[in-house]
């Protein structure tokens, strides 16, 4: 896979340590949200996953439909897409939909992360090597620098660079023209955005967790591209145990692979599914051992709660940190534990669990 390094304005050269570079894209040939070359191998197989098509993107319905008369409309007129701010929890397609759009608009993407584009001169060298009507994709955009911000300010309103030349009492300020282009910014933390950045954005959509017909449909469609012999049932299995995420659906899918290769079974079914995840031990709900430790240690070990994080934290030998933004998210969606004033508290769906899925017992 070819990954074309963008270019930097000019200048005198100067020797500088090797920098980790934005990459230029082909939609249909782009890796995963990695864009290093030592990971090209699995990020070729993970992106044969991906949809290159609005009409074969599975899912987010109402999401596809925005964007659907968007991308319309700007070919209509043949004008660059308004700028795009997606944002959801991590592996419900945000990359994906980026490459989309670029397919279905005709024009390259160009991919980089937040935390790439330290310096001026590297965001700066992204936008002036960019094409009329291209897209330009930035991950984790929430975690800009504010010197990044500024010089991205004028260039989505006005299509300009502000650069400031010399310093002192020679300093002057110059301007240089862009071709119109589409940023493209996805972001976990959508709170964490400044104001002037975020009203920047003619699109904001959120994606959603997506349903079980969805990642059904998805196992499916993953497990076809695979050349993965899985039955309707099994499919099924396989989503009811992904977290509502698509990405943790074709991990999972890939596992139960491994398994049915070994075994030289020729059909996945659901009984199949059931046996190798539970290698893995993840139950029929999705969770997997660190939730089922937490539930089991509020409920065991604490009477249920109210606990602290800080306690739960040292009970289980992880971080605070960890804990709440990994492992909590998950069992606060199912009801499983909530937050109170005075700490965690399993709830009765969460005890329910326990005694329907018990941890076992060391030897």
């Amino acid at each position: 896979m070819a990954i074309v390094s963008s270019g930097s304005p000019a200048g005198p050269a100067r020797p500088a340590a090797p920098v980790a570079k934005p990459g230029l894209l082909d939609p249909s040939s782009a890796p995963d949200d990695a864009t290093t070359s030592e990971d090209t191998a699995p990020l070729q197989r993970e992106d044969s996953l991906r949809p290159r098509r609005l009409a074969d993107y599975i899912g987010q319905r109402e999401l596809k439909q925005v964007l659907g008369i968007a991308v319309e409309a700007a070919c209509s007129r043949a004008e660059a897409l308004d700028h795009v701010l997606l944002y959801g929890p991590p592996g419900l397609g945000k990359t994906t939909m980026a490459l989309v759009l670029a397919e279905e608009l005709g024009v390259r993407c160009r991919i980089t992360s937040a935390p790439a584009l330290e310096r001026p001169r590297d965001i700066v060298g992204l936008l002036v090597n960019l094409q009329p009507r291209e897209l330009l994709f930035i991950d984790e955009i929430h975690r800009l620098t504010r010197v990044a911000e500024e010089i991205l300010y004028p260039a989505m309103e006005d299509f300009r660079l502000d650069l400031t030349v010399g310093k002192g009492t020679t300093a002057r300020t110059r301007s240089l023209p862009l071709s119109p282009f589409t940023l493209v910014g996805a972001t976990t933390r959508a709170g964490s955005l400044s104001s002037p950045l975020r009203d920047r954005f003619g699109l904001i959509q959120r994606l959603e967790f997506y349903g079980l017909d969805d990642l059904q449909a998805i196992v499916q469609r993953a497990a076809a591209l695979l050349q993965i012999d899985i039955d309707a049932a099994a499919a099924l299995e396989v989503a009811r145990r992904c977290r509502g995420t698509p990405r943790i659906a074709n991990r999972l899918l890939r596992r139960v692979r491994d398994v049915a290769a070994v075994g030289g079974h020729g059909r996945v079914g659901a009984e199949l599914v059931q046996q190798a995840l539970s290698l893995h031990r993840v139950d029929g709900r999705g969770l997997d051992a660190s939730d089922r430790r937490l539930l089991h240690l509020l409920q065991h070990g604490y009477g249920g709660g109210p606990v602290g994080l800080d306690t739960l934290a040292a009970g289980l030998g992880e971080d605070p940190a960890t804990l709440e933004a990994v492992v909590e998210p998950f069992l606060l969606q199912q009801g499983l534990l909530q937050r109170t004033p005075r700490g965690r508290v399993i709830t009765a769906a969460g005890i329910a669990h326990l005694e329907a899925h018990p941890e076992p017992q060391a030897a």
